[in-house]
């Protein structure tokens, strides 16, 4: 399911570690205190835990949460751990990260802002 998500809304992931046992209304209080911002958009949030082979996304359906868990049987998710923040996913991040990679790959090509004539 995650894998395969195709919503045209934003991704966001809480970088550093999430106590994974809260529900639909502790992760949904979470993004309203601690980042600020409204749980009831249309968006997908993502939280990692300290083992970062499990992670649980939130997603406002317009009558309703959903909330996914996936846990991976082997390997890991390359969660950034350095802040305690939220992130803006692109849709290629979001791929790179259900992929088991890390979200800043230093070798993938970068969009072009400005066009330049030669």
């Amino acid at each position: 399911m995650l894998n395969d998500f195709n919503c045209t809304c934003p991704v966001y992931i809480a970088c550093g570690y999430t106590d994974l046992r809260r529900g639909i209304d502790g992760l949904a209080n979470l993004v309203k205190t601690q980042f600020q911002m409204d749980p009831f958009q249309r968006a997908l949030f993502l939280f990692c835990g300290r083992r970062r082979d499990r992670l649980k996304a939130l997603y406002w359906e317009g009558d309703g949460f959903l909330l996914l868990y996936k846990r991976l049987e082997s390997g890991s998710f390359q969660w950034p751990r350095s802040t305690e923040e939220v992130q803006a996913l692109t849709p290629q991040q979001y791929r790179w990260l259900m992929e088991g990679l890390k979200t800043e790959q230093p070798k993938a090509n970068k969009a072009v802002s400005g066009l330049s004539v030669i």
